[in-house]
């Protein structure tokens, strides 16, 4: 196994359970035949991982104690693969689809009834499975920081979320929410030469949201009153040509569907927890053809269009990923995210000391 000088143990942020992280020293991974040891030069946050902080488990990602995290790039510091020798700059996906059942046969690698998950970003060090390693692993090319390509995985669900509702030049979309997935789809719906609407009650997400190319936005949550306010402001008051709402409650995917037109398009994109239930009048969809429909995850063939996105600067990732904390961070990182505040993505930089801060370019230097 061809490796650099590597140390017996590691700083990672392991979780616990509810709002249970603590940074602890750990043994750092031994890669298996097939798989990388790779040194993490950055690590995203991510809503997801904030969920899964809140409820202190993910059914098919983590199970704790384990060490947390899954958006992230760095260096290979251990290779059992010949493709990826020691030194190579990459970035992953979390998962990585089996091949072999209906769904990936069908062409829906996304629903792969065997998706092979992983964890364990927010660490010194981070073992890719063998796997994902073989069809999700990617080179980062020459002149991209790590903490610019570690924004890959949630963009790629972007790319996949408005190829899904099919977005054209010219169209007029909105798109519910200006978080971290927001503001992703607000960029590609752009790029799509769409004009696009952001709501959201944070001012500083909707000032990123204009950064990215959003023609108009809305400071206010979605209500019924904001909802007809939007709604009279398009053609001929009949509603936009497409909806994101990328949010994840029940009642923004319920307030999505009258801001539809006819003929319209809604992606329910935003995950909603279990039990959740959508009501819509059926007459909307029978008879103004209204066409409901949500996006899971990404495919291999989207994380590579994410990272050629990065790293020709069509989506320009500092707009997104706006400090730079150390690992020892992160607890206190994930507490903000629950107040509501912080940036809309924080890189924790294992190689930044504790107790410091970096934002804008100073974040590519670690």
């Amino acid at each position: 196994m061809a490796t650099s000088q590597l140390p017996a143990t590691m700083r990672a942020c392991v979780l616990h359970g509810r709002e249970d992280v603590r940074v602890e020293e750990v043994p750092v991974p031994v890669p298996g035949e097939g798989e990388l040891l790779v040194r993490v030069r950055a690590a995203l946050t991510c809503g997801t991982d904030l969920k899964v902080f809140l409820r202190g488990y993910h059914a098919r990602m983590i199970v704790p104690p384990a060490v947390f995290g899954h958006e992230w790039a760095g260096e290979v510091a251990a290779s059992r693969d010949a493709r990826f020798p020691v030194g190579t700059r990459v970035v992953a996906a979390n998962s990585a689809p089996c091949g072999a059942c209906v769904f990936c046969e069908i062409g829906k690698p996304n629903l792969c009834r065997d998706l092979l998950f992983m964890n364990g970003a927010y660490a010194e060090y981070v073992r890719v499975p063998a796997r994902i390693v073989a069809k999700n692993c990617l080179r980062i090319p020459d002149g991209v920081p790590a903490a610019k390509a570690a924004l890959v995985e949630p963009l790629a669900c972007a790319v996949k979320g408005v190829e899904d509702a099919r977005v054209a030049a010219g169209e007029r979309v909105l798109v519910i929410g200006a978080g971290p997935l927001g503001l992703l789809l607000a960029r590609m719906c752009v790029l799509a030469g769409a004009e696009v609407t952001s709501l959201d009650a944070q001012p500083a997400r909707l000032a990123a949201a204009r950064e990215l190319g959003a023609a108009h936005t809305v400071e206010a949550a979605l209500t019924p009153e904001t909802a007809d306010v939007l709604k009279a402001r398009t053609a001929h008051g009949l509603g936009f040509d497409c909806v994101f709402e990328a949010i994840g409650r029940q009642e923004t995917w319920n307030g999505a569907v009258p801001l539809v037109r006819p003929g319209g398009r809604i992606n329910l994109f935003g995950g909603c927890p279990n039990g959740s239930e959508l009501r819509v009048d059926t007459a909307r969809l029978h008879y103004e053809e209204v066409t409901l429909l949500a996006s899971f995850h990404h495919t291999p063939r989207t994380i590579r269009t994410a990272l050629e996105l990065i790293a020709d600067e069509r989506v320009p990732a500092l707009a997104i990923v706006r400090e730079g904390r150390p690992l020892a961070d992160l607890p206190r990182v994930l507490e903000e995210l629950k107040a509501g505040g912080g940036a809309p993505k924080t890189a924790l930089l294992p190689h930044l000391p504790d107790g410091a801060r970096v934002s804008g370019a100073e974040i590519l230097d670690y």
